[in-house]
């Protein structure tokens, strides 16, 4: 039986989950990076699919959509619908500091947000979300080994793309925050309300400080193998 947005059946999925915003990511890793490959969802053209890695490893990929109420229904159903203990998000994001370089890999560690996410569990105070620290330092380790570019730190995520104040990064950037995506935080919290575990790891598509600096729509679906490669490797270390 499935849930409301993935028409999977029980065991379908890998206790492992990758997953990308975009589906044809998602279609384009299950065709280069796994065999034995089965399709699993097709709802709303979230394409999810389980197959074996080059090391005959079974995990699952899927595609959650744009934002953070989008990936909290996936990851969600994920967690509490189909026995996932953990899911790799592998996304883009606009970076907010000078020394790190387009296509370079961001671990997030934390994610702050200007969402109000967080208001349903009615916390006296501001919840910082995390990632679980065991993938996060393997995921490090995993990059440096393999002589990939990695930042390990604290990402925001935004709810909003196109900002009214073109500068509005530049509060956050002095803050240390190393760039922006949209979707951690909504993950980060889904993991720790329901005892499960999560990391981010981004490429790094646009710059806010090199201005100019983007990468093709083109490389933003299939350019992107360097992180997608290093999650795979974390992903393998904790398949049951």
């Amino acid at each position: 039986m499935g849930t409301p947005h993935i028409n999977a059946e029980k065991g379908d999925f890998s206790n492992v989950v990758l997953i990308a915003g975009d589906p044809l990511r998602t279609k384009w890793i299950a065709e280069n990076y796994l065999h034995d490959v089965k399709q699993v969802n097709s709802v709303r053209g979230a394409l999810g699919y389980t197959g074996l890695t080059k090391n005959n490893i079974k995990i699952s990929v899927m595609s959650s959509g744009m934002g953070q109420p989008s990936i909290g229904i996936y990851s969600y159903e994920l967690y509490t619908h189909y026995d996932v203990d953990i899911i790799i998000r592998i996304g883009t994001c606009g970076v907010y500091q000078k020394q790190i370089d387009l296509f370079d890999v961001l671990v997030a560690t934390a994610a702050s947000t200007d969402s109000n996410w967080a208001a349903q569990y009615k916390l006296n105070g501001v919840y910082s979300a995390n990632a679980d620290f065991d993938l996060a330092a393997s995921a490090v380790e995993v990059y440096r080994k393999n002589n990939v570019p990695v930042y390990a730190g604290n990402v925001l995520s935004a709810d909003i793309f196109y900002d009214d104040d073109p500068d509005t990064w530049k509060s956050w950037a002095k803050m240390g925050v190393l760039g922006v995506e949209m979707e951690s935080y909504a993950l980060y919290c889904n993991a720790a309300r329901l005892g499960k575990r999560a990391l981010c790891v981004l490429t790094a598509t646009d710059h806010f400080v090199k201005k100019g600096q983007s990468a093709t729509t083109e490389q933003r679906s299939y350019g992107l193998a360097r992180m997608i490669e290093g999650a795979i490797e974390v992903a393998e270390k904790y398949t049951k």
